[in-house]
């Protein structure tokens, strides 16, 4: 329980909502629980006059077993001191009346604390989607996609049913206690114990059995994160799966864990099951032994003892009966919700190893680029990828950096992004660490084109200006125009505004990759960082794209990582990586000349050009 103290703040920040929904709670049983007593009054009337006729006499209104009613009810049978019949006839409106004004509190009463429920969730699923955004690339590495997906919706809708129904109902069951508690001690105490004797046996089962309940809701909780990540996988790995003819074995894995869950679902439904059953037992026998004891009163003409006052106890143990049913399910509602939020609470306060400083600077970076002994190792694998790297850029150089698969390349444009710290050395931006820049200034001014692309499921000219606020058409055409990719827009059907499928999966590689550098090429910044970005494009489209970058790349610091090696392309410095470390540095003609690892590479993909 806790770990629903973190939802304390919500329920201050809608505290008018809270406090009226209270208000209209007991309001609404207060008018319920004077129905019982109206009802105990029309009983004894009838039984009165029926005495009295054949005693003939006539039947008094307002008898001394009255004065245990509410204040209200005894107004109202003073003002309906008239015949039997007429009295009789206005208790019935009278219990009409009551009925409506409880129901319309009622409807209140779910308009202030559901809605409340409905804001917290809001909220809270805006918080946890902030936080998300947070978190550094090394807890995206460590955590699953479908796990993150389930916090956020099945986790808080669940907290939410602790926020409303739960909060609502243990509210109306507080209420319905202390209104009948009170008017039954008031009326006979012998029998409010016969009554309410059943409840401390209730009270043990629920403590015991809400433990159980707990621990399986975690349990059940952490299957279905499970489970969704085992979908979201297959859905975005479909084509995988098909073209390797997997279908029924991911099938089978998918089924496996799905009967987990529901194994360990269906545990929990038969405990919970205990709950009703019990309810209807103990609520059966309370009513069973409350009309014998007060029959027998009756009979024996005890003092106070009256038909209308079984008749008005069998109406309140009724009233006691929902609520007290609902024992069980806000309770399981309530572990659950606290399951839920602990899983919750685990990302809320897991805290970015990436973050600004209490007061980062947002300079307006001209360029300038230094790595200074960066050394730097994968916390979640081990793989020392930077080892003592030194290198000095200076504003407006174009660096190509090359190297074998694992060589370290695109580490280095994670460092400079500062998705992650390197653990020895400093990077530099004009001379300011990279750690006491603004992280969303840094970012914002830089374009980075990605190895792993990635498009949003939208249209193709939402996916282009994506990084910016807004841009008009000519500026995303002539975006898609130096990547090479506006002539194949043009011929898609809806053009600019085609939709395009989860994760670009409508396009070719190259498309994908083309409409990535447009995006970036978009933004116009002073720091451009390309990622082997061309390796899906043929070489004509290849020479098309580089034409371009010529002059777009004119004044702006160029750092492009690639495999290949672009000879047409003159770059101030060509860096070779190999195993973390830089092996050759130079331009094209003098690394040749070395005869070095850059030769060697460069060989190789001559041979891999030339015709057969």
């Amino acid at each position: 329980m806790k770990h629903l103290s973190s939802l304390n703040k919500y329920f201050w920040k809608y505290r008018w909502h809270f406090i009226l929904g209270i208000l209209f709670v007991v309001l609404t049983n207060y008018f319920r629980i004077l129905s019982p007593q109206m009802t105990g009054y029309v009983v004894n009337t009838v039984v009165q006059t029926i005495k009295d006729t054949g005693e003939g006499k006539a039947a008094s209104a307002l008898t001394q077993e009255h004065k245990n009613y509410d204040v209200a009810v005894r107004e109202v049978i003073r003002i309906f001191d008239q015949s039997p019949s007429r009295r009789i006839l206005f208790a019935g409106l009278t219990l009409l009346v009551l009925a409506l004004i409880s129901g319309f509190f009622m409807f209140l009463m779910r308009q202030t604390i559901i809605v409340m429920s409905r804001h917290i969730e809001y909220d809270q699923k805006n918080e946890v989607f902030s936080h998300y955004q947070q978190l550094d690339t090394q807890f995206y590495k460590t955590h699953s996609t479908g796990d993150l997906m389930n916090r956020i919706s099945e986790d808080v809708s669940r907290v939410r049913m602790y926020t409303g129904p739960a909060l609502m109902y243990f509210i109306n069951l507080a209420a319905v206690i202390g209104f009948s508690f009170f008017f039954m001690m008031k009326a006979s105490p012998k029998l409010t114990i016969v009554a309410l004797s059943p409840l401390p046996v209730l009270a043990i089962t629920i403590y015991f059995v809400n433990t159980i309940i707990n621990k399986k809701s975690e349990r059940i909780q952490s299957l279905l994160g499970n489970l969704t990540t085992n979908a979201q996988e297959s859905y975005s790995g479909i084509r995988v799966i098909k073209s390797f003819v997997q279908e029924k074995a991911m099938l089978g894995f998918f089924r496996k864990n799905s009967e987990d869950y529901r194994d360990n679902a269906l545990s929990l439904a038969k405990t919970e099951a205990i709950y009703f059953p019990s309810m209807a037992l103990l609520i059966g026998l309370s009513t069973l032994v409350t009309i014998m004891v007060g029959c027998l009163d009756v009979v024996n003409k005890v003092p106070g003892a009256s038909v209308g006052q079984i008749a008005e106890f069998v109406m309140y143990i009724q009233m006691l009966t929902f609520p007290v049913s609902a024992i069980g399910w806000t309770a399981s509602m309530t572990q659950r919700a606290a399951a839920s939020q602990k899983r919750i609470n685990e990302f809320l306060h897991t805290e970015p190893s990436i973050k600004n400083e209490p007061l980062p600077q947002k300079p307006v970076l001209n360029g300038d680029i230094s790595f200074t002994d960066v050394d730097f190792t994968y916390p979640h694998t081990g793989i020392h990828a930077i080892k003592d790297f030194n290198l000095d850029i200076r504003s407006g150089q174009k660096i190509a950096i090359v190297g074998r698969t694992g060589s370290g390349k695109s580490t280095l444009a994670q460092l400079l992004l500062h998705m992650y710290e390197p653990q020895r050395g400093l990077i530099r931006f004009d001379g300011i660490p990279v750690g006491k820049i603004d992280l969303g200034s840094l970012r914002s001014q830089i374009s980075y084109v990605p190895q792993d692309v990635f498009l949003f499921s939208d249209t193709v000219s939402h996916n282009i200006q994506f990084g910016m606020d807004t841009a008009d058409s000519d500026r995303i055409s002539m975006a898609a125009k130096q990547a090479g990719v506006h002539a194949e827009i043009e011929r898609f059907r809806a053009g600019y505004d085609t939709m395009i499928g989860e994760r670009g999966v409508t396009l070719s590689g190259g498309q994908k990759q083309r409409i990535s550098i447009a995006r970036a090429m978009i933004k116009d910044p002073r720091i451009v960082i390309f990622d082997d970005c061309l390796s899906a494009v043929d070489a004509r489209t290849e020479q098309e794209i580089i034409g371009h970058l010529y002059g777009y790349l004119d004044d702006k610091t160029a750092i492009i990582i690639t495999h290949r090696i672009f000879s047409l392309f003159s770059f101030d410095k060509i860096i070779v990586m190999d195993q973390g470390r830089i092996a050759e540095q130079g331009d094209h003609a003098e690394l040749l000349a070395r005869n070095g690892l850059y030769a060697q590479m460069y060989a190789r993909q001559q041979e891999q050009e030339e015709p057969s």
